[in-house]
């Protein structure tokens, strides 16, 4: 048992953030668990939520950043698609000028 005021608060601030990472982070197993079964047709979309999901939980620090881009990039291979960030730049082409000669 916390001993200081600021201890028990602490210890009511870590219940309630853990009864809601653990919520976040089961949406997220079921978000990644349907974009994998997902048909061709809705394979878009359920990757797109997926991949939203998969950030927010990044950035909130619920899992790993490295492991949201793996699983993104798994589920993105799986459906053919590339991610967005693993893509090359385009190479610009410059345009030549015209000259008249006279």
């Amino acid at each position: 048992m916390p001993v200081t005021k600021t201890a028990t608060r602490a210890l009511r601030k870590a219940q309630k953030n853990a009864v809601f990472n653990k919520t976040v982070r089961r949406n997220l197993k079921e978000v990644v668990k349907n974009a994998r079964k997902a048909t061709s047709k809705d394979a878009s979309e359920n990757l797109k939520t997926a991949t939203k999901a998969l950030d927010k939980a990044a950035k909130k620090h619920l899992i790993h950043p490295n492991k949201a881009a793996r699983l993104k990039s798994r589920l993105a291979k799986q459906f053919g698609k590339e991610p967005k960030s693993q893509t090359a730049p385009k190479k610009r082409t410059v345009a030549k000028k015209k000259t008249s000669k006279k």
